[in-house]
Parts: C-alpha cells; structure tokens; sequence
C-alpha cells in the first residue's frame, strides 16, 4: 500500500532542475515609473496602487495662474462656498436666492456676479445664472481648494481625488499630503453634520484603516457643531467606546490617537492646521520638563 502511494506521488524536482527552470524563464515587465510626488510615492510604499481621478470642478485645470488664483482667494470665504455648492446642486439656471438661505437678497446676487466675474457662470435672462461648466457635486471643488491651500500654505506636496486601489476600500482619498516624511490623510465633506451618513463614516474608517496614515482627519465644511452627531459616529466606527475626544479648539477634536475631526468655524484651513499640527507634535518625543526627572 505505502509503496503504491509512493509510486503515485509526483517526483520532487531537484536544486539543478528548479534553478535551471527559474533561470530560463523570461524576465518580468518593468514596473512602470512612478508618476506623482511623495504623497503618492508613499501610498505606493504601502503597496498600494493609486491613481489620480479626473478633477470634478466648475472651471477647466488649464486656466492661467492669475485666474486660478482669484478663484482660490474667493474659495477662502465661507459664504463663497456655501453659494457655489448650492449652484452647482441646482444643475441649471438658478436665481441667486435658491442657491443658498443664509445670505439676503442682495449678498446673494453679489455672489452670482463673482461667479461671472470669475468665468465660472454667465448671465441665463430674467434674473437667473447658470454655471458655464456644471460639475456633478461641490466635493470635488473643496478637495482641490484644501489640498492646494495645503501646497501654499504650508509646502505640503498634496494631491486631491485619489483612488488608492486597496483591495475592498471603495470610494477616494479625498485628500493625501506629505512633509517630514509623514503622510496625512484628510476626508472631507461639504454637507453640514445632519447629512453625513454612518455609511460614509464606515467608509472613512475603512480608508483610514487600509491606508494608515501618520495623521487622518475628517473634515466637515461647516459653521455648526460636530460634537452632536459626527463625533458619535466616528466613535462607533472606530471603536471608542469610553474613550472621550479631546477638544483641541472650538469644534476641533481629537478623537483617537492621530485621528481628528474639525469643522470650518471661522477657518477651515487654519482648523486642519491645528489637528495636522497636533498630530506632528504627538508623533516626537515626549521630553520631560525641567525639574521634573
């Protein structure tokens, strides 16, 4: 029986043969060249496969610098943004009352006409304006304006709309930043707390997990309070139960080590700042004070 079961088993091919058999075969495909800077480069590292998604924006990439930058500089007002999230979510002709109820009638017609001003809408008759280039959301508008304040600023090498190609992980890194050989990992959402889902704070928790950066934020473009409704989530998704945030400054919150939430009260940039430099601050040294041992 045992000498059957020998004769049936496959022979063990040698050393010689198994090298001989390596050495013949053809050399693999190059790898192709990374593209990108180091906050993709380290995405890469992290073996994973990403790929910049096609920019969802109201104006075209390959405007002049001067106009960019006067579209970024009208960005950095809150009210700008709220009345440009509500154009582009009227996918149409638009009077510039309906774009947004927190400005009056005349705010709101001033805003309609920087948007002519900056080539992003054009006049539509009887009072109404309509985007020259629609976009399908205001996410990807904030995206590009955070990671491009994030260059300026603060000589981050940042990149917006990034798919990560992690196996299971849909949806993108909204976006991805670099500096100090650290990696942030910044999600943001344009529409106020009571209409961010558990589902996409699963989501975030799932990126946030495949991707582990040195410092992740969830940012919510917002003048109101976080503590009521995205906290909570973010404490089940994370799995915090009994570990209470910390308050870093007004609505800015640390919720879990490297991980933090900020809203757009007063600056949403300067927030993000002081999450991103807590992080850095968290990550070095704990040095003992003098007369302390």
């Amino acid at each position: 029986m045992d000498s059957a079961r020998e004769r049936r088993r496959p022979r063990r091919r040698t050393a010689r043969e198994l090298e001989g058999a390596a050495a013949g075969r053809r050399a693999p495909p190059s790898s192709p060249a990374m593209a990108g800077g180091e906050a993709l480069a380290m995405l890469v590292r992290r073996g994973l496969r990403p790929r910049v998604s096609e920019p969802d924006l109201p104006f075209p990439l390959d405007l002049d610098a001067a106009a960019v930058e006067r579209i970024a500089a009208r960005l950095r007002h809150y009210a700008f943004r709220l009345f440009l999230r509500g154009a582009i979510l009227a996918e149409g002709a638009f009077r510039p009352g309906s774009a947004t109820r927190y400005l009056d009638a005349s705010q709101a017609r001033r805003m309609a006409e920087d948007l002519v001003d900056l080539g992003l809408a054009a006049h539509a008759g009887g009072g109404r304006y309509r985007l020259a280039r629609p976009a399908r959301s205001f996410g990807g508008t904030l995206e590009w304006w955070v990671a491009r304040e994030l260059e300026r600023r603060f000589a981050f090498d940042a990149v917006s709309g990034v798919k990560s190609g992690a196996r299971g992980v849909g949806g993108d890194l909204d976006v991805v930043a670099a500096a100090e050989g650290k990696l942030v990992y910044i999600e943001l959402k344009s529409s106020p707390p009571k209409h961010v889902a558990p589902e996409e704070v699963a989501a975030f928790a799932r990126r946030a997990r495949a991707l582990r950066a040195d410092v992740t934020v969830f940012g919510v473009d917002t003048a109101l309070r976080l503590s009521d409704k995205v906290l909570p989530m973010l404490s089940v998704e994370l799995a915090l139960a009994g570990q209470p945030a910390r308050r870093l400054s007004r609505e800015n919150w640390a919720v879990a080590p490297h991980v933090y939430a900020v809203n757009a009260r007063q600056d949403l940039i300067e927030n993000l700042a002081v999450a991103i430099a807590d992080g850095f601050l968290s990550l070095g040294p704990a040095l003992a004070s003098a007369g302390t041992g």
